[in-house]
């Protein structure tokens, strides 16, 4: 099975690279899809393409030693499950308990590199290993590292991003760096689930998405596992996820990211490090020490955009990404799609979004277009966060604290989490949950204060569900549904409306949060 590819290079570290197939002398000269990555944005474009053309031959060259796989349960649901000594690691419990692996498709749906130019009925084939070096848009050819040229008709650039490292950490000596590491793929989890077993201390440097999920499951972890382990959570702002929700939420988060044994250090960044025995001492701005085995860097990524610059390709100079038009086309027959594309969007103008539903929106839409569907990009991505099963949000739009917000909240009931989310749709992947389409419940105004945004009613300090509205100009211009699920249809029916609202309470009810 699939789930236990290469066990041997979680033993001998992420150096550790094998390339499949062994030779170049295997990879097709000529294919009709070429895929440049072989991530979420990939996948979805395979899909696409083989829903279109039955008979596609498609080939994936991707830097992984995996096949394609899904990035979000990594720092999340694989963390909570309780049966942490079993066999295959690849595979997790969703919120609701039921299994799934981490992989989008079983081993034996590939065909073989070397396969794939004789198969009859096509197929989608992985080089794996392997890196494409330079393309000639002109010619249509793709170059490995080793010079072996592949000639395509249509190609996908998916090469999504690479994770950011602080130079503090960057520039420190080399016997300081072997304990610090950033965290995106399945080696980096694999590594420090062995990791989180046996070491007393680790840091995790970030308070966004990544740094606060990845603190609330290692202390989650540690209470079945490793009561002795210390997580530090340090960053610059005053909460967590501060640069997404309001202040005030913002702080109440901070607050139950500590009650699951986070330690959460605000307003500090890492000066300084040094070298102890078995650990790193981090120096904070204020002159306080941290010391830990490990310290996980989550302050963001860049966009892999390095083939811009031997293949004569524009790169967007404020958001990043490869510069592509309406129909994600790059240059003629090259398309981009996922983290590393930077689109027009007609609503909020040129961006580029580096969260999963835009990887499989923008990856479906590349792989149609490859096809001849010429469709232009007009989606809403959403995301979600999930800090453990009891708390998550899903969110559209321009979601930035900095915008005035008016939210709408009401009292949380058994139903109103990412756990029953997942247990009501059997699916981990919550840009797939169907909306529900149930009427809008009775008001209950005295569950909200929507003008001050500071939740529930007086006498209650707990935000239990709720819809926070992102204004600018007056106008929505994003939406944070809190722990509200399956409303994400209704959420961009709003931003499509571009109306100003004199009275956002009723804008409120259209996501049923009054119902019990």
């Amino acid at each position: 099975m699939i789930y236990r590819v290469f066990p041997f290079l979680f033993f001998i570290g992420k150096a550790a690279l094998v390339k499949i197939p062994s030779s170049s002398s295997e990879i097709p000269a000529s294919v009709p899809y070429l895929l440049i990555g072989g991530g979420t944005a990939s996948f979805a474009a395979f899909r696409a393409i083989k829903s279109l053309d039955a008979k596609a031959k498609v080939l994936i060259v991707s830097e992984e030693s995996y096949l394609p796989y899904m990035r979000p349960p990594l720092s999340k649901e694989v963390w909570y499950d309780p049966d942490a000594d079993k066999d295959d690691e690849l595979t997790f419990k969703q919120w609701n308990g039921s299994e799934k692996s981490l992989f989008y498709e079983p081993e034996d749906f590939y065909i073989s590199v070397k396969s794939l130019d004789e198969s009859p009925k096509g197929g989608v084939a992985v080089a794996r290993g392997w890196k494409i070096t330079k393309i000639d848009p002109v010619k249509r050819v793709a170059y490995l590292e080793d010079g072996h040229e592949i000639k395509y008709e249509k190609c996908l650039l998916a090469t999504g991003a690479t994770p950011k490292m602080l130079d503090v950490f960057s520039k420190a000596p080399e016997e300081i760096q072997k304990y610090v590491s950033t965290f995106r793929g399945i080696p980096d989890y694999v590594e420090l689930n062995k990791l989180v077993k046996e070491t007393e201390s680790i840091a995790i440097v970030g308070g966004g998405f990544l740094g606060s999920e990845l603190a609330c499951a290692l202390a989650r972890r540690a209470k079945l596992e490793n009561p002795k382990l210390k997580v530090y959570q340090i960053f610059k702002e005053p909460g967590n996820m501060h640069k997404i929700l309001p202040e005030y939420l913002s702080l109440w988060t901070t607050n139950k990211v500590s009650n699951e044994g986070v330690q959460v250090i605000t307003n500090s960044e890492v000066q300084d490090v040094k070298l102890e025995s078995n650990s790193v001492s981090l120096i904070l701005n204020d002159g306080n020490k941290v010391s830990a085995n490990k310290v996980i860097v989550a302050v963001g990524v860049d966009p892999n955009t390095e083939l811009a610059r031997s293949s004569g390709l524009e790169v967007e100079p404020d958001c990043g990404g490869f510069v592509v038009n309406a129909e994600l086309e790059a240059r003629s027959h090259l398309f981009a799609a996922g983290d590393c594309s930077c689109f027009y969007d007609v609503k909020f103008g040129r961006r580029r979004v580096e969260h999963h539903d835009h990887a499989v929106i923008s990856g479906r839409l590349a792989g149609e277009n490859m096809v001849g569907a010429g469709k232009p990009y007009l989606h809403q991505s959403m995301f979600w966060s999930d800090l453990g099963p009891d708390i998550g949000f899903e969110a559209i739009g321009v979601v930035d604290s900095s915008l005035p917000t008016v939210a709408v909240f009401a009292k949380a009931s058994d139903k109103d989490s990412p756990k029953a989310a997942v247990a009501e749709s059997d699916d981990n992947i919550r840009s797939n949950l169907k909306a529900n389409q149930s009427k809008s419940s009775t008001d209950d105004t005295s569950q909200k204060d929507p003008s001050s945004g500071k939740g529930l009613s007086k006498g209650e300090n707990e935000y239990g569900k709720g819809v926070i509205f992102y204004l600018r100009n007056d106008y929505v211009v994003g939406i944070v549904l809190w722990n509200v699920f399956r409303r994400m249809t209704v959420a961009r029916q709003v931003l499509k409306d571009e109306k100003k609202y004199d009275d956002l309470n009723e804008v409120a009810k259209l996501f049923n949060i009054f119902e019990e």
